[in-house]
């Protein structure tokens, strides 16, 4: 069984008996937006073709976003696209993007995710969050030891939404982010991608 093969977010919650809420968990973290990158997305979105297919809405506007704010944090992580992710025969498949570890065996080896991203197909933002969560599980899964919170994102180019999953309790933020709204939108990039790099120097001191 496949991410893809959950529709609704109930139904990954009654599956592996995980426990829902709604709040406002997100905080921004300021982060400067250089001007060739702000030049480049408004160009991109006047004179070209953004949002005509899956693809293109990665490449355009998503993964853009994502890999400015992993610059600053390369040291730490790899930000894997279409990366196998596998737990189980019913947790398997190729998130969108992930945030993972850099291993000490080098930039080739897949480590331990702590955020996924799963584009919202057709707008389709319930579908895309049955597929993250059940990712997250995954990840959950997969990082037994220790414990962690792993971060969630679906979004369809322009909204974005966020998630975290603590234990057996997934909390959703209720507020929506957009990419017109940049400069907010990058903040809580940023804040999610420095909470997985607290969360690491947390687990290397334990282990030092």
């Amino acid at each position: 069984m496949s991410y893809s093969e959950f529709k609704t977010i109930g139904s990954v919650l009654k599956e592996f008996q995980v426990r829902y809420r709604e709040a406002n968990f997100v905080e921004t973290l300021a982060f400067a937006i250089s001007n060739y990158f702000q030049e480049d997305l408004d160009l991109i979105m006047r004179e070209g073709v953004v949002d005509n297919s899956e693809f293109a809405i990665c490449e355009n506007l998503i993964y853009p976003i994502l890999k400015e704010v992993w610059k600053l944090y390369r040291q730490h992580f790899i930000l894997w696209s279409h990366q196998a992710l596998t737990f189980d025969n019913r947790l398997c498949g190729f998130p969108e993007y992930i945030l993972a570890s850099r291993s000490p065996l080098g930039k080739v080896v897949f480590d331990k995710p702590y955020l996924l991203l799963v584009e919202a197909k057709q707008d389709n933002f319930e579908a895309a969050w049955a597929q993250c969560l059940s990712e997250m599980i995954a990840a959950q899964r997969l990082n037994q030891d220790p414990p962690i919170t792993v971060f969630g994102i679906t979004s369809n180019g322009s909204t974005w939404q966020f998630g975290k999953l603590e234990a057996d309790l997934f909390t959703r933020n209720i507020l929506p982010y957009s990419i017109f709204e940049l400069e907010a939108l990058f903040g809580v990039v940023n804040y999610l991608f420095q909470q997985c790099e607290e969360q690491m120097r947390q687990y290397t001191t334990a282990v030092a």
